[in-house]
Formats: structure tokens, sequence, C-alpha cells
């Protein structure tokens, strides 16, 4: 998933933290509009954390609006009567000639929207799978047929003849490929390495940025990056249930580089450092902006790993570190690329489950049958649903979205440099994903 923290350093941002810019010759002048809408948005989003544990993912503010949130509880009333004001507030601002001015507008207005609606969850109000998907992240991801699952899985079926459903025949070969539990952190740190020097071949990091890896238990995610500001994240990595050998670059991607720790250390960079926009010091994970930073850090993998690269670095790095047969790679990706078509099942599960359809026992039944989701791992998945609920789309429809944005813009016949350029380009923006589009 994402990150996650609360403010430790507080930045000096200027004109938006400070509430007045000060000229060359020292005599204070009025704030322009956007920042004064910027900090109400942040200290809103703070005082919404106070009813929702979920809601702050990364605060690297001021230390005191973080204070301020947690001395008073504002009534979830006002917090809603709030965001409709400032909503009011932004759309009378006039519409910016720069590009990046514009793109800045449209993220508080709909990252304001996502809030008001994230308020009136809160109070009761039941949206439906999309409807809250809508509302919460900017899109809506596609209704797909059991049929169409099912093409995918009887191709699955080809690959392993023998009696027996075919999910217990799939973990029979996925048990060859478990990382085992003695060789994890080495698996990983040479999947951080890899993918750090092949990020760095193409994005200019700052020099102190860095991140710690903690391995935990008793979690509803995979893998989560806690982006704690000044370029620093910590990575947890959920050891509850096997790891296979493709989680250690999925995650070092997804989690590290190019993913969610390149994401907002150049948002902090771009964005909070150089352009003074301490909106972007905060992160409400039910927003928009998390279909960006979902979509970015699972097209980073391909971004970072095009082509067969992916398992070639397995067979000479990986495997061997993991004391896995190298011959054996290609045989496991083949597999791996069916089973990735089954992306969507998850979202279907979702949408089932939380508008009523199943219940939650059959909606890890569905997992296990349309996902090959063994079934504690298909129950995990149900216990992510209970927690982050319509989120689920922005993983796989977010990365899809951010690909065809990202090659279009490349073009057809682009090479490395220029779709890690565009990628990068996404990556310090406040590009949402209505903008996708």
């Amino acid at each position: 998933m994402r990150i996650a923290l609360l403010a430790i350093v507080s930045l000096a941002i200027g004109a938006g933290a400070a509430g007045q810019d000060t000229g060359r010759g020292g005599r204070a002048r009025p704030v322009a509009p956007m920042n004064d809408v910027a900090e109400r948005y942040v200290k809103l989003v703070l005082a919404l954390g106070q009813h929702d544990k979920d809601y702050v993912d990364a605060y690297y503010g001021p230390a005191e609006w973080k204070q301020e949130a947690e001395a008073r509880k504002v009534p979830l009333a006002d917090l809603g009567r709030q965001a409709k004001s400032l909503l009011a507030t932004v759309a009378a601002v006039a519409e910016p000639a720069a590009e990046m001015e514009k793109l800045r507008r449209h993220y508080l207005q709909r990252q304001l929207s996502a809030l008001a609606a994230r308020v009136r969850m809160l109070e009761g109000e039941r949206l439906s799978f999309d409807e809250e998907s809508r509302a919460l992240y900017d899109a809506v991801a596609p209704t797909l047929p059991e049929s169409h699952f099912q093409k995918i899985l009887d191709q699955l079926d080809k690959e392993f003849p023998g009696s027996g459903p075919l999910i217990a025949r799939y973990e029979r070969f996925r048990s060859q490929f478990v990382v085992p539990r003695d060789t994890l952190d080495g698996v990983f740190q040479a999947a951080i390495k890899g993918c750090r020097e092949r990020t760095l071949k193409h994005v200019a990091l700052p020099d102190s940025e860095r991140f710690s890896v903690e391995y935990v238990t008793n979690k509803s995610w995979s893998g989560y990056n806690w982006y704690q500001g000044n370029f620093r994240s910590l990575i947890q990595v959920n050891t509850d249930l096997p790891i296979y050998i493709d989680r250690a670059v999925d995650l070092a991607c997804h989690e590290g580089y190019p993913g969610h720790h390149v994401y907002n250390a150049l948002l902090e960079k771009h964005l909070v450092r150089e352009r003074g926009w301490i909106e972007f010091s905060v992160y409400p994970l039910f927003s928009p902006q998390s279909l960006i930073a979902e979509g970015t850090a699972n097209y980073g993998i391909e971004v970072a790993f095009p082509g067969p690269e992916r398992t070639t670095f397995e067979k000479t790095v990986l495997f061997p570190a993991a004391g896995l047969d190298p011959a054996r790679a290609d045989e496991y990706y083949r597999v791996q690329g069916l089973v990735d078509q089954l992306a969507y099942a998850g979202n279907e599960a979702a949408r089932r489950y939380l508008n009523g359809a199943i219940d939650r026992g059959a909606a890890a039944a569905w997992l296990e049958r349309f996902a090959l989701m063994p079934k504690e791992r298909a129950e995990q998945r149900v216990r992510f649903f209970d927690q982050y609920r319509s989120y689920v789309i922005n993983y796989n429809l977010g990365k899809d979205l951010v690909r065809r944005f990202v090659e279009k813009r490349a073009g057809p016949a682009a090479g490395e440099s220029r779709r890690w350029s565009e990628f990068e380009k996404l990556l310090s923006s406040p590009r949402l994903p209505s903008t996708l589009q």
C-alpha cells in the first residue's frame, strides 16, 4: 500500500505556511488565494484524521497544525460545512494560465470533494462500490463477468494437468518458489539495490533520501510505505503468509524505487520545497491522489524492468539469493503472466461484497475461485475490503490508466529514457485520475 505518519519536520514553506509573504523590502503582502486555500485544506485533512485513523497517511508540515487538530475534535458536520465553503472559494479563483497552476487548482478541488464525501460516509451515508470509488478516487473500474476470468482460468488449467481443484494444483506449483525465512531480508535487500540502481540512472533524487525495512505481522496488507518527510520512508513487509519470489521485486519497486518512496520524495522536493505548495505535505489516503500513487507504483515495476529484463535479473540475482533454481524462472514468470490477468477479480469480489450481494465467506470463496488466492490469503483480502473498501481499484485500474497516459505521451516507439522522462513528470506533478483520460 501507501504511506502514513505524523509531522516530524516543520518546513519553511513561506507564504503557504505563514499566512503572508514578505517581499524584498520586508513589507508584508497578501497571500496568493490558492496558498490560503492550501493551508485551510491541510488543516481540514488533519481535523478529519481525528475521526478516521486511516485517513491521514502522511504528514510532514508544520507540527503546530497537527497539534492544533489533536487538541480539539471538530464535529463531522462542521468539517462538512468547512469543506463546502472551501470548495466554493476554489471555484471563485480565476482559472490560471500556467499548466501546473491549473493542475494545482484542479487537484485541490477534487481532493476537497473527496474529503467532503468521506465526511458523509463517516456520518453514515451509504454509497455503492462504484459511487464510492468515483467520489473518493475520481474513477470507476470496469465491471467484468465471471466468464472473463474463467477464460483465463481455463488457460491456467492446461498448465497444471491432473485431478483436483485448479487452485490446489497451482499452489503445489507455486510452493516451490517460496522465499525461505532465513534468506528473506537478503533477497529483499538485493531487490531494493537493483530497483534503486535502475531508478537513479533516470531520476535525480535528493542525496539524503533513504528508507528502512521492517518485517511485521497481523496486517491486512502485504507491504506498506510510511513516508515520514525529509525524503525518508519506513517500509514494512507483512510476513503473516508465505512470500513468493516475485514479491521481492514487486515490493521493492512498488514501495520503494521508483514507487511510493520516489513519488513522495519528488513531491516534497519539487512541490513542497521548491514551489511552497503546502497541500502536498499531507496525504489523505481516501482521495484521488491514491489512484496516482498506487498506479505509478505498480506501473513503475514495468518501467524499471521492461520486457524480459525482470526475468534476467531474477535468474542472476534473486533466485540464487533465495536458494531457488534459476533454471525455473522462465516457467514461473510465464505462469505468473497468466495469473496477473486475474487482477481485476479482486475488484469484482469487493464490489459484490461491499454492495451487500455476498457475505464475507462468499467473498473469500469467490477470490479462491476466480483470483486463485489460497484460503488464508483470500480471508486476508476480505479484511482489506473491510478496512479500505473501494481502495482496491487503485492498484489495477490505476496501473492501467498510468500506463496508457505515460505511453501515449512517450509515443509508440519511445525508448527507455523517454518513458522514464514522462513517468518522472507524472510523479512530480499534481495530476489526478480525471486528467489521465
